[in-house]
């Protein structure tokens, strides 16, 4: 994931909402500010390594036909 990058007046309008905040939520606010500047830069993942690959001895169109033929259709129109 990249980096956000935020204009000097966008960073003014935070500054504006977080300089009401108390002592104690600041000093928690830059420990973890810190902590995300001291933090390794995280890793991409590709997608598939992620989720894994598919594994199946069935092709497309025998998984396509399954999906279709479990589908249930209840074309009952309920009185009001």
């Amino acid at each position: 994931m990249e980096n956000l990058t935020i204009s000097e007046s966008t960073l003014n309008k935070y500054f504006g909402i977080l300089e009401n905040l108390d002592t104690n939520s600041k000093k928690r606010l830059i420990i973890k500010l810190t902590k995300s500047i001291n933090s390794k830069p995280k890793q991409e993942q590709k997608l598939e390594n992620i989720f894994g690959a598919w594994q199946g001895a069935k092709n497309a169109e025998q998984i396509i036909s399954e999906i279709k033929d479990s589908r249930y259709n209840n074309r009952e129109i309920e009185e009001l």
